[in-house]
């Protein structure tokens, strides 16, 4: 794609709290990957001699601990979405009105390679609020399901789990489907990040470590200036 010459502005787009977010979800969610794959299959030898092994139990203790900054960057980002910055509350990158659904299958279209005309947005993508949100919701599924198998027997998860997923093998299979779609997420979202820092000047890979993205001055000021 061309890009013409134009006048760039460094914006704070990011706060403190929501890059905190990103990270920790991020490890936690690689850490959970990983463990829950020798979990659900294990190694097993085929030695006539014994040795103790404490493999299996260091790695559920791993995705345990990673379950609960899972859950904690879960909350955090729930907060966010409706107390955080404007380009964090989850009303900036729905598709809830007319701008945004407009928004959304522009961007659909530029990552389709159908047109080379890409909205420049401070905050997120209508397209990936979408898909944000979605991850959010398989996050909560998540998350109860985790703790239905690893608590049946506290009481109110318990009455939970049973009306929400009947049996404990349901709320495995759940689980274990679930590993796989956010499996597929990190490797999709690893995919557009690095095209993004190819195909447009935003810098939304360091914008998670800085806070601030680049953007067209007219982007800035289109979103920035009040409504009349």
């Amino acid at each position: 794609m061309k890009i013409e010459p134009r006048s760039y502005k460094r914006v704070f787009v990011w706060s403190g709290p929501l890059r905190l977010f990103h990270w920790v979800f991020a490890i936690s969610i690689a850490v959970l990957i990983l463990t829950g794959l020798y979990i659900h299959n294990p190694i097993t030898t085929t030695s006539s001699e014994f040795r103790p092994s404490f493999l299996m139990a260091m790695l559920r203790y791993f995705h345990f601990v990673a379950a609960y900054f899972f859950i904690s960057a879960f909350i955090l980002r729930v907060y966010l979405l409706f107390f955080g910055n404007k380009y964090e509350r989850i009303t900036n990158f729905l598709p809830i009105n007319r701008e945004n659904a407009l928004s959304f299958w522009q961007t659909l279209k530029f990552y389709l390679y159908l047109t080379d005309e890409h909205e420049l947005r401070v905050g997120h993508t209508v397209l990936a609020g979408v898909i944000y949100t979605l991850l959010f919701l398989a996050s909560l599924v998540m998350i109860l399901t985790g703790l239905y198998l690893l608590y049946p027997e506290v009481g109110i998860i318990k009455k939970l789990g049973v009306m929400l997923f009947g049996t404990q093998q349901t709320a495995r299979f759940i689980h274990y489907f679930l590993h796989w779609a956010f499996t597929f997420f990190i490797l999709i979202h690893l995919y557009i990040a690095i095209w993004n820092e190819f195909r447009t000047p935003e810098a939304i890979i360091s914008g998670m470590f800085s806070g601030t993205k680049f953007l067209p001055a007219e982007a800035v000021e289109k979103e920035t200036k009040p409504k009349e």
